[in-house]
């Protein structure tokens, strides 16, 4: 991943801006109102209730010198703390993700009913730690991660720390999770200094999913009938909807929030409260993943909210997700960073492509309605580089900050690598996505594999070559030990 903020140097933006503007002939998304985003101003007028207590002052966020570009050429450097064994194994656990048949296989096993049977359990998940698990975790725990983070951090690298928790159902879950994550963020003060880039923060782990739809359906109505519609739990917050976002999971007017459900949305928030002034008191930015359209809203709010109450000066310390494959991101992104602007907020983004598309496809089928997923890779990618653009003509010039996820050389360059660690049963759900992912139209592998097996062909010359050289050598001391016995 790449990050980026203002106090980026130009060099580093002008080249960015070059492998952007030659990937395609059209860099913008297929919105119309993103395409005018230079022109366009945005006039967003919302009476709040009054917030929380202000939190204390933020610390600003330094730069690292890591935050360079890699020659993705160098494969030799890029692999440099890589052992040809590990080698091996990454490249054939990513060759066995790309053949479908196997993965629809796998999900079809970790999301069936056989996983309910101890011995099966047991042998399945045995089987994905010596596979995808080991691939793509970082470690069971913070101190299996740690040693991870340092070997990172000696090659030149920086790490992004996800502990694997998602999906809450009770408050008494919610705040064993939260802990979590600021232990989480407490261990970054034992590892080297700044080789931990963010934190990353699920709010469906630390608030109950079933809330977070309840409190999506309400802004979803809110945003449609605003005249109408009156939500008094809502704090200050910067736009979450777009014209073009997807409605159809709320079709029908939703009662409104219980007492009981008012006071466990401020759980949630005390909550995300509790981590970000964890965070402050470390010196470490959190960014607040995504997930599917269905509670996205709700998640959006929390971070926002949040940005508005924490993110000061030139650098956010609170980063919000945008998907680049749903057909409304351009438009949320630009009318969100303009009202940002007008409150005078440093707003940071995650941009990535997105990682639901089986579940979003089928949803939207399901009911009868146009996805809300771009028609095909090539509008996602325009999506992706048109709103990277965008933000990285912004934070060159101004306040915000910009995180690009991506492997695709024509988008960006990485300088921080994506950490979720945790036990392999936890972490289950992310290696589903992450099979999803790689099986489906946004496979992200596809770049790791070539590089990894331009590395392994090199080894191999290497080892050969050397091995020639080794017997030319000891024939020739052979060779000239004879003539001198002579």
């Amino acid at each position: 991943m790449a990050m980026t903020t203002n106090g980026l140097s130009s060099k580093v933006i002008r080249s960015f801006l070059r492998r952007v503007k030659s990937s395609s002939p059209s860099n913008t998304t297929t919105t119309p109102r993103f395409r005018l985003a230079q022109r366009t101003t945005i006039n967003t007028t919302t009476v709040f209730p009054s917030s929380p207590p202000p939190p204390p002052p933020t610390t600003a966020v330094a730069d690292d010198p890591r935050d360079s570009i890699f020659d993705f050429e160098d494969t030799k450097g890029l692999f440099s703390s890589v052992t040809t064994g590990k080698l091996l194994r990454s490249a054939a656990n990513l060759n066995l993700a790309a053949v479908e048949p196997v993965v629809d296989l796998g999900m079809w096993v970790m999301r069936s009913r056989l996983m309910q049977v101890g011995i099966f359990r047991e042998i399945v998940l045995g089987t994905i730690k010596h596979t995808s698990y080991e691939h793509f975790v970082a470690g069971a725990d913070m101190v299996e991660t740690g040693r991870t983070v340092k070997r990172l951090w000696e090659s030149g690298l920086r790490g992004m720390l996800d502990y694997g928790l998602e999906h809450a159902v009770d408050n008494e879950s919610c705040d064993k999770n939260a802990q979590e994550f600021i232990e989480t963020v407490e261990s970054t003060q034992v590892l080297p200094p700044s080789s931990v880039s963010f934190v990353v923060v699920k709010i469906t782990a630390i608030c109950p999913v079933s809330l977070l739809k309840r409190v999506s359906d309400l802004l979803r109505w809110e945003y449609k009938n605003s005249s109408s519609m009156n939500l008094p739990w809502k704090l200050k917050t910067l736009p979450i909807f777009s014209e073009s976002s997807p409605f159809y999971h709320t079709l029908e007017k939703p009662a409104p929030l219980t007492p009981e459900e008012e006071s466990d949305l401020e759980l949630a928030h005390q909550r995300l409260v509790n981590i970000c002034n964890k965070s402050i008191e470390c010196n470490v930015p959190v960014v607040i993943d995504a997930e599917d359209t269905s509670i996205q809203p709700g998640i959006d709010y929390f971070t926002y909210s949040a940005a508005v109450m924490y993110n000061k000066g030139e650098k956010p310390l609170i980063f919000g997700t945008i998907q680049a494959y749903l057909k409304d991101a351009g438009e949320r992104l630009f009318e969100t960073k303009r009202a940002a602007d007008k409150m005078g907020l440093p707003v940071g983004f995650k941009l990535v492509r997105g990682a639901y598309l089986w579940s979003e496809s089928q949803l939207a089928n399901s009911i009868g309605v146009e996805s809300p997923i771009h028609n095909s890779i090539d509008e996602t990618h325009k999506c992706y580089n048109g709103c990277a653009s965008f933000m990285l003509d912004e934070v060159s010039n101004g306040p915000g900050g910009l995180i690009l996820a991506t492997h695709n050389l024509d988008s960006g360059f990485g300088v921080s690598k994506y950490l979720p660690f945790g036990p392999v049963d936890q972490i289950m759900p992310y290696l589903l996505r992450r099979a999803e992912e790689n099986k489906g139209l946004l496979s992200s592998s596809n770049l790791d594999r070539q590089l990894m097996m331009k590395e392994l062909k090199r080894r191999m010359k290497a080892y050969v070559g050397q091995g020639l050289m080794d017997t030319e050598s000891r024939l020739k001391s052979e060779t000239g030990s004879i003539v001198k016995l002579n």
